[in-house]
């Protein structure tokens, strides 16, 4: 970890050395010091960005907090570590904060805190970015996507990438389908990147047919040539749901591909609270009368999810990774996440758990249920050739890529 470079904002001084000397026993040795936000800003314009900074909340003068949205707004740190002496909620609160900002939490530790706990946070930073030890974060400023032509094609250029998702056994569940663009100019674009642009110029539709599309066909290969249609989710926008040909077509398309309906998830996105249309209401009842799983997602997070769920014929609810992550060192996380898996039992519906990205927090989860599990402890997001060899391999050596193969099952998580 030798190569890390990190920031420590501390206004206190015994606090200061102690967590710079844990850095050292870490193989950190390229450390920038700040007693206070101030400080802090003047060693980033001066040394340039870090990939870690390490956060004190309680700060005489601005508080971390302040900071924070500074990397936010700046990207000049690759992650962040909140360290504070406040209870376990304030540090929950502040790291979902930062979260909502676009900044990588590797976690919130209350003070004092050990050598041994930042360092397995900072082995995560290196192990989320799936570089060598060599690597070294540096920002650059995002070049802004040109202006898009609501006339211009651009299907050639947005390619799907593909998470996994697999049950308590380690068996395939299925795979969620992601939009990427694949921009001539501007390289890879993750979603956040090239969304709005696409809301704007009125093309969100195409993209979802588009993407509609490459699952079912993808889908279809895999049958042909394994002999079993692959499983695909695919997110739909509310506004597809208000065109009355949006069933048609997708029964069309499946007929097309020859997949049978049940193989296609339909992630149901709800945005507000406002009374669904009598439209799409009808396309809903009918997707699922023709025999498509619907899946409503983000639980939990829209302001009338559970009223949806009593409406609307969904087969799956997806709990999002606000409430999964930390949840082993998090109770009311857990009681959260226990308190949807009882409920989706009761009314017999599957449960897809997303944001899985520690041992810790799949332990967790196992202890209160055996869902269907989706994140970075499973799989990150890949490409097809990527997606193919990682099946080969989930069929004949699954401990090469299924983590939690090592945790014992009758372990305990931690916290609990």
């Amino acid at each position: 970890m030798h190569s890390l470079k990190v920031l420590i904002l501390e206004d206190n001084p015994f606090q200061r050395m102690a967590l710079h000397q844990m850095l050292n026993a870490n193989q950190v040795f390229d450390v920038l010091t700040a007693g206070s936000v101030e400080a802090a800003l003047c060693e980033l314009e001066q040394r340039g960005p870090v990939d870690i900074a390490l956060c004190d909340l309680h700060m005489d003068g601005e508080d971390g907090l302040s900071l924070i949205g500074y990397l936010a707004d700046t990207g000049q740190a690759g992650a962040v570590i909140i360290l504070s002496s406040a209870e376990a909620s304030v540090l929950d609160s502040a790291a979902q904060l930062a979260r909502q900002r676009g900044v990588r939490i590797l976690g919130a530790l209350q003070k004092p805190a050990s050598a041994a706990a930042i360092g397995a946070l900072l082995a995560q930073r290196l192990s989320l970015a799936g570089a060598p030890e060599t690597a070294r974060f540096e920002y650059t400023e995002p070049t802004a996507l040109p202006p898009l032509d609501s006339a211009h094609d651009y299907r050639a250029q947005w390619i799907p990438y593909f998470q996994p998702k697999v049950g308590a056994g380690g068996e395939l569940v299925g795979v969620e389908l992601l939009a990427r663009w694949q921009h001539p100019t501007l390289g890879l674009l993750a979603p956040g990147r090239f969304l709005p642009q696409l809301e704007q110029a009125g093309l969100i539709t195409v993209l979802t047919w588009h993407m509609l599309e490459l699952a079912l066909s993808l889908s279809h290969r895999l049958l042909m040539s394994r002999g079993r249609a692959l499983p695909v989710a695919v997110n739909i926008p509310p506004q597809l749901l208000d065109q009355p040909d949006f069933v048609p077509g997708l029964q069309l398309l499946l007929e097309r591909f020859a997949v049978q309906p049940q193989m296609l998830t339909l992630e149901v996105i709800e945005q507000s609270a406002r009374q669904m249309a009598v439209v799409q209401f009808e396309n809903l009842l009918r997707l699922r009368m023709a025999g498509c799983r619907l899946s409503i997602d983000d639980f939990g997070t829209g302001a009338s999810n559970i009223q949806r769920l009593l409406e609307l014929p969904f087969n799956e609810l997806k709990i999002p990774a606000e409430f999964v992550r930390g949840m082993a060192e998090d109770r009311r996380k857990s009681a959260v996440v226990g308190g949807a898996l009882f409920m989706a039992k009761r009314m017999a519906l599957d449960v897809v758990v997303e944001g899985v990205e520690t041992a810790e927090d799949y332990a967790a989860v196992s202890m209160l249920g055996s869902p269907a599990i989706q994140g970075y402890f499973i799989a990150r997001p890949m490409g097809e050739a990527d997606l193919m060899n990682w099946l080969d391999d989930l069929e004949h050596r699954p401990e090469h890529v299924l983590a939690f193969r090592s945790i014992r099952p009758d372990r305990a998580p931690a916290g609990k």
